[in-house]
């Protein structure tokens, strides 16, 4: 896991804020993959999506939220995920070995195969997290003159 990248002033940014329910990962999705096509970023989708299900079904299913934020940005041949939660919960995502048998547990191991980087940030303990992953997408250059908001 590495810092967490800022995104571009100039870059291509999308945010969805959903209730904290299952129905809510399908939509999510279907939201990624819109977005995805509308920047001409096709080939990436199938990549993002499932990054995009399993953060935001751990977000879901662990953080305690009454909503989840998805924010997506692209630049500099990266396409950048973000799930933020408003959990209370001390303890962040870790990825684990599950076990043949078991149905859950592979979530962060998938991300962490299809993620450039990925990491955790937590803001202030207590005031929720964001989980982050940068899939290569090539294509997205860093435009001239582009600087790093924040």
């Amino acid at each position: 896991m590495r810092e967490r990248p800022l995104p571009l002033a100039d870059s291509r940014r999308d945010v969805l804020r959903l209730p904290a329910q299952a129905a809510s990962v399908g939509a999510a999705r279907r939201r990624v993959r819109t977005t995805l096509h509308g920047w001409s970023l096709e080939r990436v989708g199938d990549d993002a999506c499932l990054v995009v299900t399993e953060l935001f079904t751990n977000a879901v299913l662990h953080s305690g939220s009454d909503h989840v934020t998805c924010a997506l940005w692209a630049g500099e041949g990266l396409l950048h995920i973000e799930v933020t939660d408003q959990g209370d919960r001390a303890a962040g995502p870790a990825v684990r070995r599950a076990g043949d048998g078991e149905e859950n547990g592979r979530g962060l191991v998938l991300v962490s195969h299809l993620a450039h980087q990925w990491g955790v940030v937590h803001p202030v303990p207590g005031t929720g997290r964001t989980v982050w992953a940068a899939l290569a997408c090539g294509g997205v250059p860093l435009q001239k003159g582009a600087r790093r908001a924040g």
